[in-house]
């Protein structure tokens, strides 16, 4: 018993290993991931071929500038929506289509549902231009009161207020210093300006420096023919020099040189009075 008392105890530590089952569910994680790639690959494959051209074009400048999109309240590619500058603007015609040939099924189905772009630029553009049309209309007829106002009120002009003549035209607003029996504006088949007529030009130097707009000088003659002039001088001649003497007038009575846009003769082409040219 005492030999039994005396011996060592040991303690064995067995290692467990596993053997056999399966490698847990990360494959079903990696197939979802494919499977989902797929699903999106193939939506994205059927949208291309079902969608127009036209919506894929809005779509894609969208995400190009999308804050023009906000701002401009349209799409973001449409040229329509600016506003064009003070020259003649380059706007789409009416009716013709951004597209080339023919539209497929699906732009019919979409003008079956509503308008197509192509329409909805041509609209846009026709209320910008009319718009402008207006502004530009209403700034001229406030330009006209403006001066036919200064004409009354200037003492120096109030004397020739029958012989200057304010008119909206197609091309703006014209003025006019017209010729008098008593009073012509030229000694006949002259470019020598009158004393009067120098006088009211240098008056509407200093009004026609208050305004914004630029200014075109035409000189005009009778339909009488030029047969004093040496070299082939004629009316054409004349009235460039009647149209050059009233630029260097309204330039001596101050008036901004950058302001005169250009001096044309037109001879007696535009007679004011048709019945006696």
């Amino acid at each position: 018993m005492s030999d039994d008392s005396q011996r060592p105890i040991v303690f064995k530590r067995v290692k467990k290993t596993l053997h056999g089952g399966h490698h847990g569910g990360a494959w079903k994680i990696a197939y979802a991931d494919f499977v989902t790639a797929m699903m999106a690959f193939f939506l994205l494959m059927w949208l291309l071929t079902s969608v127009n051209k036209a919506k894929l074009e809005g779509i894609s400048n969208y995400f190009k500038t999308p804050l023009k999109v906000a701002l401009m309240g349209g799409p973001a590619g449409s040229k329509s929506n600016m506003l064009p500058n003070q020259g003649e603007g380059i706007l789409k015609q009416p009716g013709k289509s951004s597209q080339d040939g023919k539209g497929g099924d699906g732009d019919k189905k979409d003008k079956g549902k509503g308008e197509a772009p192509s329409e909805l630029d041509a609209q846009t553009a026709q209320m910008i231009e009319a718009a402008r049309t207006r502004a530009e209309k209403r700034q001229l007829q406030n330009l006209k009161e403006q001066i036919d106002a200064a004409i009354a009120v200037i003492p120096a002009l109030a004397g020739f207020k029958d012989l200057i003549k304010t008119e909206l035209t197609t091309d703006g607003l014209r003025l006019q210093i017209l010729d008098d029996k008593n009073r012509p504006s030229f000694d006949l088949g002259s470019g020598e300006m009158k004393p009067h007529t120098s006088a009211i030009l240098r008056e509407m130097a200093s009004l026609l420096n208050k305004v914004p707009n630029r200014i075109s000088l035409s000189g005009h003659t009778d339909a009488t023919p030029y047969a004093g002039g040496t070299g082939g001088y004629s009316n054409w001649e004349l009235s460039a020099d009647r149209a050059n003497a009233a630029r260097r007038v309204l330039v001596a009575g101050g008036i901004e040189q950058d302001k005169i846009l250009r001096v044309v003769g037109l001879g007696s082409a535009v007679p004011f009075d048709t019945e006696n040219p």
